[in-house]
């Protein structure tokens, strides 16, 4: 996805990207990761560009018996992918994503915005945080 939408960019002065997070922990993003359908693995892979999502998602901490892997929360993983659309697809300003709620509350979207251009991000930017803490929309 980070390089899609390098490519996009590059026909624009921007680019718009949504990260399903709902999907992802239906699907990917689950407590074992052992337990995962590789299919479902393999769409993750296909949006990140690269199986680099697993370490974003999982972090290795102490148990009783050794090491646990366990879930990381959907802010690191959202902060991760927003870092790769600097890194990776080579955006200049990528502000922190804007979090799409469902009429619950519950976070099920995250929408970024990408570009080369100061003002859009500053603008966009703006908008995103008038708008992060509310609930349900």
């Amino acid at each position: 996805m980070a390089k899609k939408a390098l490519r996009l960019d590059e026909i624009g002065y921007w680019s718009e990207v949504k990260l399903e997070i709902m999907d992802a922990n239906m699907n990917v993003l689950w407590r074992d990761p052992g337990r995962v359908d590789s299919g479902q693995a393999a769409r993750m892979t296909a949006v990140w560009g690269d199986d680099s999502w697993k370490s974003a998602a999982y972090e290795t901490t102490p148990g009783l018996f050794g090491d646990m892997e366990e879930k990381a929360s959907n802010e690191r993983v959202a902060e991760a992918f927003r870092a790769r659309l600097e890194t990776v697809a080579g955006f200049a300003y990528v502000p922190r994503p804007m979090p799409m709620r469902n009429s619950r509350g519950a976070v099920v979207d995250y929408l970024y915005f990408a570009s080369p251009n100061p003002t859009g991000a500053k603008i966009v930017g703006q908008i995103f945080d008038k708008y992060r803490g509310r609930g349900a929309v």
